[in-house]
């Protein structure tokens, strides 16, 4: 049997919530549905750093935040690390990527400017070798702003919704790639459904499947902002009234990636490459409109860090239930280990691919590590944090005040009572935390603020060292 083709799917700000399959009466997300039910489906798969350059730059290196030092958006990706399609290409595997990149500009703003929007061929693409069209980061799917690049800096501009053009170009792919004699690697990185929800960005048939049903504000929204939010995750007053608008927008977005990914699977159905493909759907962090006095990412709550993970390969991963913990720096190391490739020594995620085949049910990983490394996108100290999870609880804990935190995600999801410092749970929190700094202590993490990183690591926000390489 030649080696798996793999066709990765990421959405942007989807969390795992907001669909149909799990509970959301109010999602149109047939597709996705059906998919995960004939999928491994990582209950507890989470977000590292649920922040979208971050989470990238983990994606493909393996490893943490602080040994990427991508600890906020907008700046650039040193690329000297073994990535993960530096491994697939060495083994001889075709690798394409479709979408949004958010590892390459080196200003704050100024992102349609192609010397931040355009990723050169070469080393910053980090080993993606083969169709690359792709662009740094914008949140506008129609008009002027809608582009991506090829080879050039030459903009070329979407003639329709943009993920509806992203959806076919994969299509496109997908035909030319199944015509080659070697496996391929496709990764989509879709920019919905992230903010702004206005109706403006999203087809109006979309927006029409939701124009009589109420939305309300989450069971666990709160009035004030969160204390320890940045700029991106405070809400004003008038963000506030309009947070059930936003969500109906954002439920349309969703219904088209809905749409897209059926297309997607219709076409690996039609050209035969189901049955040795594997095929994953997830998204890189969620969104709280509103939970917890917070909007956006960027924090250790459920409604950010929760993500779908659907995986499917027939014949080789069963489907149903994969409870393991389950986090970004994983991904890698399991993808490669399914596919019987070298691992790079220096990753620090660990490979669930034991569990997920279902060889060895007792190897399950033992929780997963969170950060918080600073803003969303600018250089400020006072946001960092850190958190464990495992299949029950979270334990978190913030750098500027100490303030600790601790939930029983099973008893109480929605993550309103505090257990931290109770003593009926004493010994829980202190094995946690525990847990949590012996994983910090393995890949290094210093829990630094952000300004040690600005000062240390960066120069004109481009990131010019990475973390000494451990074994292991």
């Amino acid at each position: 049997m030649p080696k798996p083709n793999i066709l990765y799917v990421f959405a942007d700000q989807l969390r795992d919530s907001s669909l149909g399959c799990r509970g959301d009466r109010r999602a149109k997300t047939p597709h996705i549905d059906r998919f995960a039910a004939c999928s491994a489906d990582m209950t507890n798969a989470v977000s590292g750093h649920p922040v979208c350059a971050p989470y990238r730059a983990s994606l493909f290196t393996g490893k943490y935040t602080t040994s990427t030092g991508m600890v906020i958006n907008e700046i650039r990706m040193n690329p000297r690390h073994r990535c993960l399609a530096h491994v697939l290409g060495d083994a001889g595997y075709e690798t394409a990527y479709i979408g949004k990149w958010h590892m390459y500009a080196s200003e704050w703003g100024n992102h349609y400017d192609p010397k931040n929007s355009f990723i050169p061929k070469g080393e910053d693409r980090l080993g993606f070798d083969g169709f690359f069209a792709a662009y740094n980061f914008h949140h506008e799917y129609y008009g002027a702003p809608a582009y991506y690049h090829l080879d050039t800096p030459d903009k070329i501009y979407c003639s329709q919704y943009e993920p509806d053009e992203q959806t076919d170009m994969a299509l496109e792919r997908l035909a030319e790639l199944s015509q080659l004699e070697k496996p391929f690697a496709l990764f989509l990185s879709l920019g919905t459904p992230h903010d702004p929800w206005i109706p403006e960005n999203v087809p109006g048939k979309y927006l029409e499947l939701f124009k009589d049903i109420p939305f309300e504000l989450p069971e666990n929204y709160l009035p004030e902002n969160d204390p320890h939010a940045d700029a991106w995750a405070r809400l004003s007053e008038r963000e506030r009234r309009e947070l059930t608008e936003w969500m109906r927008v954002y439920y349309a977005m969703v219904a088209n990636l809905d749409d897209n990914f059926g297309r997607l699977m219709r076409e690996v159905e039609r050209l035969g490459l189901d049955k040795n493909t594997i095929v994953v759907f997830t998204s890189d962090h969620g969104e709280l409109f509103g939970a917890h006095g917070r909007r956006a990412k960027n924090i250790f709550y459920e409604e950010a860090v929760r993500v779908p993970f659907f995986l499917r390969w027939p014949g080789k991963v069963a489907s149903g239930v994969c409870d393991t913990p389950f986090n970004t720096v994983d991904i890698m190391p399991t993808l490669l280990s399914m596919l019987e490739l070298p691992v790079p020594k220096e990753a620090e995620g660990r490979d669930a691919s034991e569990y997920l085949l279902r060889r060895c049910p007792e190897a399950k990983l033992p929780g997963s590590l969170m950060m918080g490394t600073g803003a969303t996108a600018t250089f400020e100290d006072g946001h960092e944090w850190r958190a464990w999870r495992d299949e029950r609880y979270t334990y978190a804990e913030y750098l500027c005040d100490g303030e600790r935190l601790l939930f029983d995600n099973r008893e109480d999801p929605l993550q309103m009572r505090n257990l931290a410092g109770l003593e009926t749970f004493r010994q829980v929190e202190e094995e946690l935390r525990q847990k949590m700094y012996a994983e910090m202590e393995r890949i290094g993490d210093t829990f630094a603020p952000c300004s040690y990183y600005e000062k240390n690591w960066i120069e004109d926000r481009i990131i010019r060292r990475t973390a000494t390489l451990r074994e292991g």
